[in-house]
């Protein structure tokens, strides 16, 4: 269960940014790794651990956006808004699982012919790596575009008809 206040704001409010920064964030990582597995190597643990805080954070965003969406006034732009946010967690999981395989492949493949730590993946053998790099986009772009869709949502549901389209007079 996630706390429904953080001092004083609706908690939905400050968790989403960690999701708009850790998913695409992830993304990146993901792609960058699939693309040069001399980087996957170099970064190590880094996009799985950054791609499992975006994960975990994907339901307490939406469980704290279900708190707010009772203590706000019903609209269809908010329910839009909520509908579009539940679509967000398998993109998430897709980031996790291949960031995770990419960590676990470039653990096992082996930087030189002399490396004895057992069985190697051929990062680089040709079918392998074209199926990384085409997962990888395709969660990478579904991902960053979900956030992107989610976030304009949130945006249109919380500041419709919230200000002026006019400059107000600040009063001499």
């Amino acid at each position: 269960m996630s706390p429904s206040m953080v001092n004083g704001l609706p908690a939905h409010v400050l968790f989403v940014h960690i999701v708009v920064v850790l998913v695409p964030l992830s993304a990146l990582a993901l792609v960058v790794c699939a693309i040069w597995p001399h980087l996957a190597r170099r970064l190590g643990v880094l996009p799985p651990v950054l791609a499992l805080v975006a994960l975990v954070s994907v339901p307490l965003t939406t469980q704290a956006g279900e708190w707010l969406e009772k203590h706000v006034d019903r609209s269809s732009l908010v329910e839009r808004h909520a509908q579009l946010g539940d679509g967000l967690l398998p993109w998430a999981l897709g980031l996790f699982v291949l960031s995770s395989a990419l960590w676990w492949a470039a653990r096992r493949t082996a930087p030189d012919e002399g490396d004895t730590q057992g069985p190697a993946i051929r990062l680089t053998s040709a079918p392998i790596r074209t199926a990384a790099v085409v997962l990888s986009l395709v969660v990478a772009t579904g991902s960053v575009v979900d956030v992107y869709r989610i976030g304009d949502s949130g945006a249109k549901a919380a500041w419709h008809d919230a200000y002026s389209t006019t400059t107000q007079s600040q009063g001499n």
